[in-house]
């Protein structure tokens, strides 16, 4: 019996990106009808466990202009819809879909957010004014005076911006070795 890998599903209006997570993918078979039957088999794992899809979509879909990418970790196929309309769901049938079946939060873009790449970007806040929704911030930024000054004698514990490097963008603490003869 074949099992169902997990799919992860985005649309744009014009758009389906389909992605099956399935590591190290073994004799992969795609299959995609114009009328929206989407076919998936595949073997995986040292004991080459079979893994199969037989789903059929929302709507028709355009089968000379979709892709489909076999990659070490996942499949991807990017889907292009026969029409560019938002579907409600991926599937045809109604209900609840799949546990196999998640939605892909990272490629999905509303029909309503357009092009606009920022979120808010276009919004007319008009006479809005941010400062009375009391969300905390405006105070000392840098902390308490008095405190810094008791602790000014005090190194233990406390650590210095040399102390630090910088990887990928952020500042970690660098955890230094002693010197050959120290304990």
């Amino acid at each position: 019996m074949s099992r169902h890998p997990t799919v992860k599903w985005a649309q744009r209006s014009d758009k389906l990106s389909i992605t099956i997570e399935l590591p190290d993918a073994k004799d992969v078979k795609l299959k995609l009808e114009p009328e929206g039957k989407f076919f998936f088999s595949a073997t995986s794992g040292v004991d080459n466990v079979p893994y199969e899809l037989d789903m059929d979509l929302y709507d028709k879909v355009d089968v000379n202009e979709s892709k489909a990418s076999v990659g070490l970790r996942n499949i991807c196929y990017l889907i292009k819809k026969a029409e560019s309309k938002s579907w409600s769901r991926l599937l045809k049938q109604e209900g609840k879909p799949p546990v196999f079946l998640k939605v892909d939060w990272d490629k999905w873009v509303d029909e309503d957010e357009g092009q606009d790449s920022k979120s808010g970007a276009g919004m007319d806040f008009g006479d809005f004014d941010f400062s009375k929704l009391n969300m905390g911030g405006g105070g000392d930024f840098d902390g308490d005076e008095d405190e810094a000054e008791k602790d000014e004698g005090n190194d233990e514990g406390t650590m210095e911006e040399d102390d630090m490097v910088e990887v990928s963008g952020k500042k970690n603490i660098e955890e230094a070795a002693p010197a050959s003869g120290e304990h």
